[in-house]
């Protein structure tokens, strides 16, 4: 051994010797190696919880009754924590990678101990009695929660959970703490599918925007809505639910199980034809971003309802109805129908369903407004398809 490698071993020798007597001291208590630093006036500790103490060391106190000072969190948003369950649930069976982010806890600084070695490092003791108050991550706490106890126990059994532990007794201050934590800025779906893993929808997504000429270049992948001053005319969400229309006809389906670059390369022919084909996004279609306008751009989203999201989720439905499953193709001459289609705003053929008149715009130029509902969208399906006589 080197003198490195035996100096090391000494020194993990002399940690032991020092930390081993504090676990044997609380053996009857949990005992958790931590990490103590400071921030906002109050002292915090980070420690990992292996799977099977969470459900008895976390408490979530919700608030009910609509008051909001009976608890500490917010009441429980129905069905996110079994999405989250599925979530781990569907990775972990697949043998890949997963994470679920640091749960934070409040407790009183006077009913745990707090034993601080050195440069911040320090073991914090919690009797068994006592509960930790989750001021965020019920629904993470839930999930585990019911995995643990279910059947499916064994696919998180090896697994730690971290935690920040908020040193605080003040109950006000905890609720504080929440409604600051809570202020985050929810995640736009566009950037949630772009960095999607690379399969389902999500992949065949990604390969679209690289391989349909419209899309390309005036996808936005990262915000909720698409700037007409930077030349972008979709999102990746827009495309995304077009996608799952095109091979389910539900914009919802993650098309998992679909063999992403065969899918990818059915769809993104039958997009590429049908963009060249239509009159009225030809020119958008041909046109490099560099050598389109603004005003160009602007003039498609608003005369073209295929410049739009609910035009696209339309699209996608139609195209649904030329998609042949057993040759896994989209059939070209249907394909060439629905591009004969007038799919301008202004077409008979979307009015009363999703384009509205409205009698008094503030903008003349733009005097129509646009529904895409669920309702409105199956009502412009259904026209289009009697206009083809698919019906």
């Amino acid at each position: 051994m080197s003198e490195s490698n035996t100096s090391d071993f000494e020194l993990k020798q002399k940690l032991d010797q020092v930390i081993e007597p504090y676990f044997a001291k609380h053996h009857r208590q949990k005992c958790y190696p931590g990490l103590v630093f400071r921030q906002g006036k109050r002292t915090m500790v980070q420690i990992n919880v292996p799977a099977d103490d969470l459900p008895t060391l976390l408490q979530a106190k919700p608030s009910v009754d609509n008051n909001p000072d009976s608890g500490k969190n917010r009441p429980e948003v129905k069905g996110h924590a079994e999405e989250i369950k599925q979530y781990i649930t569907n990775r972990a069976q697949k043998d890949k990678p997963w994470i679920v982010g640091t749960l934070t806890a409040n407790v009183s600084p006077d009913k745990i101990e707090l034993i601080e070695l050195s440069r911040g490092i320090c073991l914090v003791t919690i009797p068994r009695h006592v509960k930790l108050d989750i001021t965020d991550g019920q629904h993470r706490k839930r999930a585990i929660h019911d995995l643990i106890e279910g059947s499916q126990y064994d696919l998180i059994a090896d697994n730690d959970f971290p935690i920040t532990l908020v040193l605080e007794g003040d109950f006000k201050q905890c609720q504080t703490d929440f409604r600051d934590m809570a202020q985050t800025k929810s995640l736009d779906k566009s950037l949630l599918l772009s960095f999607g893993e690379f399969e389902g929808r999500v992949g065949i997504t990604k390969n679209l925007i690289e391989r349909v000429k419209i899309f390309e270049d005036k996808t936005e992948r990262i915000k909720s809505s698409a700037n007409t001053k930077y030349k972008l005319i979709y999102t990746t969400n827009y495309i995304a639910k077009a996608v799952s229309c095109a091979f389910t006809n539900d914009p919802s389906d993650e098309l998992q199980g679909y063999a992403v670059e065969q899918s990818s390369e059915a769809l993104s022919s039958c997009f590429n034809q049908f963009f060249s084909e239509c009159s009225h996004s030809r020119h958008i279609f041909d046109t490099s971003i560099e050598d389109l306008t603004v005003d160009e751009i602007d003039k498609f989203k608003n005369e073209c309802i295929l410049g739009r999201s609910v035009g696209i989720e339309i699209l996608g439905r139609l195209l649904h109805c030329t998609y042949d499953q057993y040759r896994f193709n989209f059939e070209t001459e249907r394909v060439s129908q629905i591009a004969q289609l007038d799919w301008s705003t202004e077409s008979k053929l979307w009015h009363g369903n999703i384009v509205n008149i409205d009698p008094n715009p503030k903008n003349p130029a733009k005097r129509y407004k646009i529904s895409a509902g669920a309702s409105p969208v199956r009502m412009a399906v259904n026209a289009a398809k009697a206009s083809l006589r698919w019906m």
